[in-house]
């Protein structure tokens, strides 16, 4: 049987010695060998050339980011499962940035733990549950915020007009329900469609749906 040859990393010894521990359980792992910090980390991978470099993302001396990328860049071989004690978005997205296959949380399960492992020895890359949900939250957000310029341009008075466009309202329908001129309701769409670039109506309608419009009226 062909074994996962296994590379820890990470600065606290009582946590690479439960580490050491677990994994040496598993017929199909072998840990080859233990670094405390980053420039062990990178001369070990480079010295051992193991599968998985299981790598806390903090360390003394150096970013466990900056370890991951070296080793990805250097050893690409070596797949780097990333390992934190929380998830922070920003450190996520650099992990993966910098070529992490996986990037999973201490606390999870033993058998959490190895299916990642197994996982990212196959080829695969893998998040922990915990970090998908953070991940989906921030595509969210960065989605909600980027909605949100698309409308920066417009007043909130526009915003109100271009919703009702949106619903197929004619100027004269929106004149009457914003209490406005049907002169100064054509106004309104005719800046609207400049200030977005659009041709006509329907793209202005198209667009406030695509963007959501309706989370961005007061």
């Amino acid at each position: 049987m062909k074994r996962i040859r296994i590379l820890l990393v990470d600065d606290h010894a009582v946590v690479r010695l439960g580490l050491r521990a677990l994994l040496e359980g598993e017929l199909d792992m072998e840990v080859v060998g233990e670094a405390g910090n980053a420039q062990e980390a990178i001369r070990l991978a480079s010295q051992l050339q193991p599968h998985i470099v299981l790598l806390d993302i903090r360390l003394p001396d150096r970013s466990g980011i900056e370890v991951c990328r070296e080793i990805r860049l250097h050893h690409s071989q070596s797949q780097v499962l990333m390992l934190t004690s929380y998830v922070e978005e920003d450190l996520l997205t650099e992990a993966i940035a910098a070529g992490a296959s996986g990037y999973v949380l201490k606390q999870l399960s033993t058998d959490e733990l190895l299916h990642a492992i197994r996982t990212v020895s196959h080829g695969d890359a893998i998040l922990g549950p915990k970090v998908t949900k953070q991940l989906l939250h921030q595509v969210q957000r960065t989605q909600r915020e980027a909605e949100g310029s698309a409308f920066h341009d417009l007043s909130p008075r526009e915003l109100q007009v271009l919703a009702l466009v949106a619903q197929g309202k004619s100027n004269t329908e929106i004149a009457a329900e914003l209490v406005l001129s049907s002169i100064t309701a054509r106004n309104h769409v005719s800046t609207i469609l400049s200030k977005l670039q659009l041709s006509n109506r329907i793209e202005a309608a198209t667009f406030a749906v695509r963007h959501h419009i309706e989370h961005y009226l007061s």
